[in-house]
């Protein structure tokens, strides 16, 4: 199984970890994931404004060139994924927008070829669901992680827009301790788990972003976990930051672990 990866600039400097242990899992289970070729930042945050189409070129970019190589594409990234999946809406439901996209692709790339919205995007933990399977993951585990009790923090961008993420239920999702449970150990539900953490406001508003993230964690540690997993590293690093001694890490750590590809 070949997929395109499309990494993102957070996890080639903030968080190699998450990169490392993707790589490194997808390995073990199986699945060969192919880096593009000169992808640029996704740029972060979708913009919404119908006249913004510089700032979402570099996910077209990386799109095409998946649709290129014929292949789906993945990514780990909360932010990335959001990012891409809604600028391939953009691009199979928005005409204008698609044309003013592949206009500006189009210029002094004479064999470029028009792109609207082919290419199947996969965020890392669908791959394991869809691809791999639960019972496939199950089987890979060599260090099953019983006794841990894991809260499963979503955020927001991971599921909304619902219409378009389309990976889960936004407000009752499971794919994440639907994971937990095949690598051994307990999922956790609290309140709060597809809240945001209050990241995008950090700058603007310090103090609210305290309070939010607080009470994410607060609420964790009340429903009884001892450990919170996420696929965002925003999220990671505020959560991180206010969360009293609860530790807060990668998904992609405690597959790691369970798979046996690293220490832990």
């Amino acid at each position: 199984m070949k997929y395109s990866y499309f990494p993102g600039c957070t996890l080639k400097t903030k968080a190699k970890q998450l990169d490392a242990d993707t790589r490194a899992c997808a390995k073990r289970l199986g699945v060969t994931l192919e880096e593009l070729p000169d992808w640029q930042c996704c740029g972060g945050v979708y913009n919404t404004a119908n006249d913004q189409i510089a700032d979402k070129l570099s996910a077209v970019r990386a799109l095409t060139a998946a649709y290129d190589a014929g292949q789906p594409i993945v990514t780990v990234c909360s932010a990335c994924h959001n990012v891409l999946k809604r600028t391939n809406a953009a691009m199979r439901t928005d005409s204008v927008f698609a044309d003013r996209a592949n206009r500006y692709l189009a210029q002094g790339n004479p064999g470029y070829t028009p792109y609207h919205g082919e290419v199947q995007i996969y965020h890392y933990l669908e791959l394991l669901r869809d691809v791999v399977g639960w019972e496939g993951v199950r089987a890979a585990v060599k260090k099953p992680l019983a006794g841990r009790r894991i809260g499963a923090y979503y955020g927001c961008l991971l599921l909304r827009p619902s219409p378009v993420m389309a990976m889960d239920d936004p407000e009752n999702p499971n794919i994440i301790e639907d994971l937990i449970r095949a690598l051994g150990a307990e999922p956790v539900r609290f309140a709060k788990r597809v809240e945001c953490c209050g990241g995008y406001t950090a700058l603007d508003d310090p103090d609210a972003a305290k309070r939010q993230s607080c009470a994410v964690t607060e609420n964790a540690v009340s429903a009884g976990a001892d450990l919170l997993v996420t696929a965002c590293p925003l999220c990671r690093y505020n959560l991180a930051k206010t969360a009293s001694g609860l530790p807060v890490v990668y998904f992609t750590e405690l597959l790691a672990q369970a798979l046996g590809v690293c220490d832990g």
